[in-house]
């Protein structure tokens, strides 16, 4: 098993991040069919503010190159993907298009 954690904000307005949180206390089935397709086993979104903290678990063959690609072919997968960058911003220091980014671990108990 592997474990990445990822950051991202959504955009500083109150009405967006509940949008936002609705649409995930609803995600539509085949997001999760595709996240779990993946080798994705488990994945946790926290929130402070507008900052958000992603913890995914995965099988080890998991890969984010072979997940793009098939994300990138999945029209359903895209139409999720552009609804969710409306409430989506980059974080600072990302490059065009970015969105989650890996975080690096700085501490281990």
């Amino acid at each position: 098993m592997k474990r990445f954690c990822l950051a991202l904000d959504l955009k500083d307005d109150p009405a967006l991040i509940e949008a936002y949180e609705a649409h995930h206390r609803a995600v539509w089935s085949e997001i999760l069919t595709s996240i779990r397709a993946s080798g994705i086993t488990d994945m946790e979104i926290y929130r402070i503010g507008n900052r958000m903290f992603m913890i995914m678990e995965t099988k080890d063959d998991f890969s984010f190159d072979a997940k793009a690609t098939t994300d990138a072919a999945d029209p359903r997968v895209q139409e999720w993907e552009e609804l969710m960058w409306t409430y989506q911003q980059a974080l600072p220091g990302s490059k065009p298009g970015e969105k989650w980014m890996l975080m690096e671990r700085v501490f281990k108990l």
